[in-house]
């Protein structure tokens, strides 16, 4: 288990189920609390409510895109605040990453990603911070 990922709180969102139970599964053995959304809404809300470390986040999701949610989430807060969001994508084009820089994304993958990628990315964001 990694200690890293342990009781963190990680909502994972993606309109395609498959996809989603593949993150879910590779997140669980991490010790992270896990949640999951289908659309953009949900995941604001999830966000709202629950206040999570991580975000995954697909770009192309139904009701609110991913672009709209990173922005919501992140208005209002410092640019390495929680939550980090890590966002993936279909999208091969420079410009979306280069947007989604600009909103604040902690990282940016196309797909498809590798889970053992998406689990080491999401440990380096949740490291605790060394001590000085």
């Amino acid at each position: 288990m990694s200690e890293a990922l342990k009781d963190k709180k990680i909502l994972l969102v993606d309109d395609d189920h498959d996809i989603l139970t593949s993150m879910q599964a590779a997140f669980e053995p991490t010790g992270a609390v896990i949640e999951t959304a289908g659309d953009g809404n949900k995941a604001v809300e999830l966000v709202e409510k629950n206040e999570p470390d991580l975000v995954v986040l697909d770009m192309m999701l139904p009701k609110r895109s991913g672009f709209l949610v990173l922005e919501k989430i992140k208005a209002k807060r410092p640019r390495n605040a929680k939550p980090f969001v890590i966002m993936i994508t279909g999208n091969q084009g420079a410009r979306h990453k280069m947007y989604a820089e600009t909103l604040g994304v902690s990282e940016y993958f196309n797909k498809p990603v590798k889970m053992d990628k998406l689990i080491a990315t999401a440990e380096k964001l949740l490291a605790p911070a060394p001590a000085v």
